[in-house]
């Protein structure tokens, strides 16, 4: 099995963030998430955020778990950030699908869930890579995301260098959103690994209206 795009489902969570986005800052970043996550009907999204980060991704993430009738997962470093995003959150969106997890680092909690279906990470923090390597990703494929990649503090940041190990990455693509989104698709059982099935093009999928794209490969 592998994950399905329903772009009716992303065109529904795309109009319902943009409204619910309004006053927010990288809203471009929650749209564009939330109709991804909402397009592939994925069940477990992950997240990681920290006190004084923008809220605009989560409450897209928000969006995108109430019209896939799924979960929607904050892990948070500490009881302080808890309380401050669980009041920003009450306040922009009203979801019983989101719920905060509480680690000493993001990737204590990461490796205790498992079928992760799409998972958004920060570049900006260094544990972000640890996080992607202990992610357990659901076997009927994943999206996993880096926004801020354009502030990657890891240099030489490489996909199938962080994964956990037999993880397989269809294909990947940066996109100029916001501050730069780094997204590789996991397949699920059998999909062939680009080191073995090399290819010149990714195909993307736009939320917004389900059009496919082509981008060559460097």
């Amino acid at each position: 099995m592998k994950l399905v795009w329903s772009p009716e489902t992303a065109s529904n969570a795309y109009i319902h963030t943009v409204q619910t986005c309004k006053s927010y800052k990288e809203s471009s970043v929650a749209e564009y998430l939330s109709a991804t996550a909402a397009g592939w009907n994925t069940r477990l999204i992950v997240e990681t955020w920290t006190r004084g980060d923008p809220i605009a991704t989560s409450v897209g993430l928000a969006v995108a778990a109430i019209h896939t009738c799924g979960r929607h997962v904050c892990i948070v470093p500490d009881e302080e950030s808890r309380t401050e995003y669980e009041d920003v959150m009450k306040r922009a969106v009203t979801s019983k699908a989101t719920e905060v997890m509480v680690g000493e680092s993001s990737e204590d909690v990461v490796e205790r869930l498992s079928g992760v279906d799409f998972m958004v990470v920060d570049s900006k923090r260094r544990e972000f890579v640890k996080a992607l390597g202990l992610a357990r990703t659901s076997k009927m494929g994943a999206v996993l995301v880096c926004k801020n990649a354009m502030q990657k503090s890891i240099p030489g940041f490489k996909w199938h260098g962080v994964l956990r190990r037999g993880t397989r990455v269809v294909r990947s693509v940066f996109l100029p959103v916001g501050r730069g989104l780094d997204i590789a698709h996991v397949g699920a059982s059998g999909c062939s690994d680009l080191k073995m099935n090399p290819s010149r093009w990714i195909k993307h999928i736009d939320p917004r209206s389900g059009e496919e794209h082509l981008f060559k490969r460097k």
